[in-house]
């Protein structure tokens, strides 16, 4: 039942994922899923970037570790080797990104309608027991460069996803009444 994954829906970080392969048709399945969100103007903005092999997970680690580096004025060497390992850790990572026509709608619908395909494809995760974890770290801004994205296009973050043995652990949320108001 949907309200039931709703609920399930969980972050589960990289480091959880035990290294079990994520077959391609799944991925395929998660991504068609995510074709299904809504859009306005039917502009469907979403544009993903899928690492799947080992080589392509370890150029990104590679890249975000020595962007972090670069860029970074307080240096951590911890946040540097998790730059490095997420996405090794990982069975797949999707660039999450959005492709736009600047004078056809205003950016924050683009962003949402984005953001509920990677609902969709969560969700699809869920139900399917592959962990997920959307990260946007600081450096997100030079994603441009690794994926030789368009002037029109700009990455709005990574998905993070592997199987994961563990379950995780439940998380109470206020209730939903106290933010809504009725008129």
């Amino acid at each position: 039942m949907l309200s039931e994954l709703i609920r399930k829906r969980r972050s589960i970080h990289p480091p959880r994922f035990n290294q079990k392969p994520i077959p391609r048709e799944e991925l395929e399945e998660i991504l068609e899923a995510a074709n299904w969100a809504p859009t306005h103007k039917k502009t469907q903005p979403w544009l993903f970037k899928v690492m799947h092999s080992e080589k392509s997970r370890n150029e990104l680690g590679n890249f975000l570790a020595e962007t972090y580096k670069s860029i970074t004025a307080n240096f951590k060497e911890n946040v540097f080797q998790k730059m490095k390992s997420n996405p090794q850790k990982s069975s797949a990572v999707i660039a999450i990104c959005m492709q736009r026509n600047e004078d056809l709608l205003p950016e924050w619908e683009e962003i949402a309608a984005v953001s509920m395909a990677v609902q969709n494809m969560w969700l699809l995760c869920t139900e399917k027991n592959i962990g997920t974890y959307w990260s946007s770290p600081k450096l997100i801004s030079q994603a441009h460069t690794f994926f030789e994205l368009a002037e029109n296009q700009r990455c709005l973050g990574f998905l993070y996803m592997g199987y994961y043995d563990e379950e995780p652990p439940n998380f109470e949320r206020e209730s939903w009444k106290s933010k809504v108001e009725w008129i």
